[in-house]
């Protein structure tokens, strides 16, 4: 018996052993990201302009940038391609969407016809709730503008439009503005003049000021003016650098 115990001893501390062992490589390897996550950051790359027009996505190089499998890829880049962001190409794979200087006119032409709208809803829904969300977004703008962020001025200006949209109360509108002004960005990035990067700051803060004051007819008349302002800064240029994917997600 004595020459027996050791054995089931020495067993019994191996299989401890190789237990500790597998929950510390559990604790320490990578959690994988969601569709979400992988989703997210790949649109906020593209927003921020960190990501150009026609840049290849690679299923491989974000697999394993991710840590994730190659379906998990497919099914981030299908849902980023039905916000029209992301295009799928048949036999070449999934490029950075790029916008036609028509598909561009398009998306403007679109925004003039849908942000008014959106802007008399708004008004019509005012609360102090409301109030101080636009608020605190006019305020995170500032922040990012003195500090000279540029990534968090691109994104910021963005989402300004898409929150008038969520503010207002209508989903469908809400939905047709975050697509709307993920495809703003993007020709922002492939076709506006060098130094302009976002949104004029004064512009957005006249519109809220025109909004909380009620005056439909003001807020309306500043964002077509803005709009337009947007529009006539783009010019034609087809060049798309290479991007480092790796640098990018890091």
């Amino acid at each position: 018996m004595s020459t027996r115990a050791p054995a089931r001893k020495t067993g019994a501390t191996k299989a401890t052993q190789a237990s500790s062992a597998t929950r510390t490589a559990s604790a320490t390897a990578p959690r994988e990201h969601s569709v979400d996550e992988i989703a997210e950051k790949i649109s906020s790359a593209i927003l921020e302009h960190r990501l150009a027009p026609g840049t290849k996505l690679g299923e491989d190089r974000l697999a394993a940038i991710f840590a994730t499998s190659r379906a998990r890829v497919r099914e981030v880049l299908a849902r980023l391609a039905h916000e029209q962001i992301v295009e799928l190409v048949p036999q070449r794979g999934a490029f950075v969407a790029k916008p036609t200087v028509e598909q561009a006119q398009d998306v403007f032409e679109a925004r003039r016809l849908i942000e008014p709208g959106v802007l008399r809803r708004l008004i019509r829904t005012l609360d102090e709730t409301k109030r101080e969300r636009l608020r605190q977004h006019i305020a995170l703008e500032g922040e990012a503008r003195q500090r000279d962020d540029k990534r968090a001025i691109v994104r910021l200006s963005g989402e300004f439009h898409v929150l008038l949209a969520e503010l207002a109360g209508n989903s469908a509108l809400a939905r047709s503005m975050r697509e709307l002004s993920a495809l703003t960005c993007l020709i922002i990035s492939l076709y506006d003049a060098p130094t302009a990067t976002s949104c004029r700051a004064d512009e957005h803060e006249e519109i809220v000021a025109a909004v909380n004051r009620g005056d439909a007819q003001r807020a309306e008349k500043l964002m077509l003016h803005h709009l337009d302002h947007i529009e006539q800064s783009l010019k034609l240029d087809e060049s798309a650098e290479e991007v480092d994917l790796e640098s990018v997600f890091s």
